[in-house]
């Protein structure tokens, strides 16, 4: 007779996302064919999960791991797991990978496309997905991974990913002619992440929006030429070609943008939405429309120009390069705070939804 374990999982209020719960079942922890069961370790909650919550209908985030209740859904997360159930050739019991989970202690998945670097997973309702998500990597394989740098690699890989692509993406563009870049929700890891990316663009002008509470913290940073609050946006000069980057989502604050800086507007991008908790709306009062940015479409351009491995290793150099300005010894700018338990989870993810975490903190769940 097969012994049961308790799988356990937490499902969010699609329609209200600070509301959450705790479900458990017991499950027998033996593969089926051509299947492995993965026991998720811990995982990354920033602003980045309230997004893919935010935006889980219109760009099917809700579609990775889906609950069979119309109503709630699987906030998904970065993290780690360990392989406690194999059957598929190639991968082995007590491996341990990073990646696309869920919140709960136990993953099904049907590896396919398996190789030395890790596996797509090819579980039927996944197919239509983007595949970025899909991917995942064994440790072993990863010459940029080591067990001291696990919550670094979860709480800022998948935004620092965000943050190269857009930085590659503006340079392959010229910045669409600008020589001054706006970013809204400046404090974001994402919106700083960029900038950097950006520091050796001597010709530009990075300029930061923010709270007037996070205003100090911004001018830290030292990766924006100039920080001003909110309610200081009127301050700036429209003397120059300006390319906004919207990392706020925050329609108010983009009309009041598109209105300042008039016809010396030329692009604006919306690179998601810190603020706001609605759906993406791709539209503005005056100037250019927004067009939103999509990492893995650069991605994959980059893939085909430049091979994978040139692409990771691009990405892979700069995270390094941003785990060391973040945790520097002087002046760190990430704090990690590590809680245990799904109930931990339930408190960051209504602390995040109502914008009640400070922009140096970085929340992991072990799970």
């Amino acid at each position: 007779m097969q012994s049961l374990s308790t799988v356990t999982r937490l499902i969010t209020r699609k329609n209200a996302l600070d509301q959450s719960r705790i479900e458990q079942e017991q499950r027998s922890l033996v593969a089926a064919p051509g299947e492995i069961i993965l026991k998720i370790d811990r995982c990354a909650l920033t602003t980045n999960n309230i997004t893919y919550a935010a935006y889980g209908d219109s760009m099917n985030y809700w579609g990775f791991f889906p609950t069979g209740l119309a109503e709630w859904g699987h906030i998904p997360a970065w993290g780690f797991a360990d392989v406690v159930a194999s059957d598929v050739a190639g991968i082995t019991v007590g491996e341990r990978f990073y990646g696309y989970f869920p919140i709960a202690s136990h993953l099904w998945m049907r590896p396919d496309r398996v190789t030395e670097r890790g596996f797509y997973d090819s579980t039927e309702h996944r197919q239509a997905l983007t595949s970025a998500y899909n991917q995942y990597t064994r440790c072993s394989w990863d010459s940029y991974y080591t067990p001291a740098t696990e919550n670094l690699q979860i709480l800022l890989k998948p935004l620092f990913l965000t943050s190269s692509m857009l930085a590659d993406f503006l340079q392959d563009n010229e910045c669409f002619g600008a020589t001054r870049l706006v970013f809204s929700s400046a404090s974001s890891k994402t919106a700083y992440g960029t900038a950097v990316c950006l520091e050796n663009s001597p010709d530009l002008e990075r300029i930061a929006l923010t709270s007037t509470g996070n205003k100090t913290f911004v001018e830290t940073l030292g990766c924006y030429e100039r920080t001003v609050s909110y309610a200081e946006l009127d301050s700036l000069p429209n003397d120059r070609p300006t390319l906004y980057v919207d990392f706020s989502g925050d329609l108010t604050l983009r009309d009041r943008v598109h209105q300042h800086f008039a016809g010396q507007l030329v692009y604006s991008c919306f690179a998601g939405s810190a603020q706001s908790t609605d759906e993406a709306q791709l539209s503005a009062i005056a100037g250019p429309q927004p067009v939103f940015f999509f990492a893995p479409i650069q991605i994959r351009k980059r893939n085909s120009e430049w091979g994978p491995e040139k692409v990771s290793q691009h990405i892979g150099e700069g995270l390094q390069r941003f785990y060391g300005l973040v945790t520097k010894p002087s002046a760190p700018l990430l704090e990690v705070v590590e809680s245990e338990g799904y109930e931990a989870a339930q408190r960051v993810i209504s602390r995040l939804f109502h914008g009640q975490v400070a922009p140096v903190e970085g929340h992991v769940i072990k799970l």
